[in-house]
């Protein structure tokens, strides 16, 4: 497999400070994040909703770049300068970066896959991304865009809980309280699922139907498949086809999720 991805950004994050402060701000556990991984995280707003989401990409001598796409970067580097205070952290913004990822070597190993994926700055290429949305699909690994507007979803809305976005081990940091509080609790009731269509499934976006009752969005799709926010418990108790754009579907779930498709209170 190889995919080349157009439209990012790179931000870096320097200095004496910045792995800690770091640390204190985004989701993920990035002061264990092992050298030339890539790691998906999100900063959230203080009621737990995802604010911005990136890779954040580590070397071998810890530098910290954060990959966005391109369209977020200046606000993203704007809302971090706020964090910023007395910390000792430099944070810069690139131009505009083409990656190429594959299955075979790279510069980073991204994390996110239950499989080898590598990705690598590359010279300019044109965008051509039909595998690495596929891949996406089949292990539930959702971006900000196709997937789910910002400042509209949980981490758990979104499964970044199952990818290694979200340290749960970790201190504080920017919405922890709520999010903490759903992990504890098991009350996530929508999740980002696989979405299996009897034909050609219509644009992302596209509303999720139970009868005339919308339960869901459909998210990236790659022909007859698609990543799905949908309400768990409507898709448990539905006695009725669900479909988008009048198409049957028909859900599954990423290899290593840790939830299904029942309510949270049914998973006692």
């Amino acid at each position: 497999m190889k995919a080349y991805l157009s439209g990012l950004s790179h931000i870096t994050v320097e200095g004496d400070d910045a792995l800690n402060w770091l640390q204190n701000l985004v989701t993920a556990d990035v002061e264990n994040q092992l050298a030339n991984t890539a790691l998906g995280a999100a900063l959230l707003t203080p009621q737990g909703k995802i604010l911005f989401d990136f890779i954040v990409l580590k070397d071998l001598d810890e530098k910290l770049i954060l990959e966005c796409r391109a369209e977020i970067a200046a606000a993203l580097v704007q809302r971090l300068a706020l964090y910023k205070l007395r910390a000792k952290v430099i944070i810069s913004e690139s131009e505009a970066v083409s990656i190429a990822v594959n299955d075979q070597t790279g510069t980073w190993r991204d994390t996110r896959f239950g499989v080898p994926v590598w990705r690598s700055v590359i010279d300019q290429q044109p965008d051509a991304r039909m595998d690495y949305d596929r891949l996406r699909i089949q292990h539930g690994v959702a971006e900000s865009g196709p997937d789910y507007a910002l400042g509209d979803a949980f981490p758990h809305d979104v499964n970044l809980d199952q990818i290694g976005g979200v340290g749960f081990r970790k201190g504080c940091y920017v919405g922890q309280e709520v999010v903490s509080r759903m992990q504890h609790r098991g009350t996530a009731r929508r999740r980002m699922v696989i979405a299996q269509g009897a034909a050609i499934l219509p644009a992302s976006g596209t509303p999720i139907l139970l009868g005339d009752r919308e339960i869901g969005t459909l998210g990236t799709v790659v022909d007859d498949i698609a990543l799905a926010i949908v309400r768990l418990d409507k898709v448990a108790e539905a006695e009725r086809p669900i479909t988008a754009g009048g198409i049957a579907l028909r859900f599954s779930l990423p290899q290593s999720a840790t939830f299904n498709l029942k309510p949270a209170s049914d998973n006692d």
